[in-house]
């Protein structure tokens, strides 16, 4: 029984590991809108970070390309002007530092030395762990070209990782897969 309680707890632990590494969604549709109408898009000019005015770096490229697809999946084909929408993404990272106490127990010499000697105890305290990391926020804005108004925003909130900057391809592709998951016009099951 004892060997089945562990191999459950350390499948939570295995799960809890790879959940608390994908990024946080959250979207916000303009109520009753109908997206099925839209088949063309373009970028607003100089989407993306500040950098973007400067050069193409291969962030900006990434994310691009992987909004390219995911519009594509959906029906709505990059044009070179005008479009039905316009597309916009920003970028921006924040160092943070979390602190976490729990308490913690020890067993120590805390007694007086009398007539039976030395009188060991368990002691209490409280271990405090301190971690800096670095959040990103990817928000991901469609504009009505008619209307010049917001219709949709998708937004991935995530902890950035160091193994995250040897494979900034692909933690973009699923990043921004994931933030489509939430466009009010989903993708078809064979596009994706």
């Amino acid at each position: 029984m004892n060997s089945l309680k562990f191999a459950l707890v350390s499948l939570l632990m295995v799960l809890l590991t790879a959940c608390s590494n994908a990024p946080r969604i959250h979207s916000n549709t303009e109520p009753d809108w109908n997206f099925a109408d839209y088949k063309s898009f373009n970028f607003v000019p100089n989407a993306g970070p500040e950098e973007a005015e400067k050069y193409d770096s291969f962030t900006l490229r990434y994310l691009k390309d992987a909004i390219v697809k995911e519009m594509a999946a959906r029906g709505v084909k990059q044009v070179e002007e005008g479009g039905d929408v316009m597309v916009n993404f920003y970028i921006h990272t924040k160092e943070k530092v979390s602190t976490t106490s729990s308490p913690s127990m020890s067993m120590g010499y805390y007694g007086y030395r009398g007539r039976y000697g030395y009188s060991y105890g368990m002691g209490y305290g409280t271990d405090t762990t301190v971690r800096q990391y670095t959040e990103g926020t990817l928000n991901i804005d469609v504009v009505d070209t008619k209307e010049n108004k917001l219709v949709w925003e998708g937004i991935a909130i995530g902890t950035l990782r160091e193994s995250d900057k040897g494979d900034v391809k692909n933690v973009t592709y699923d990043t921004v897969s994931r933030i489509f998951r939430k466009y009010p016009v989903p993708a078809p099951a064979s596009a994706k």
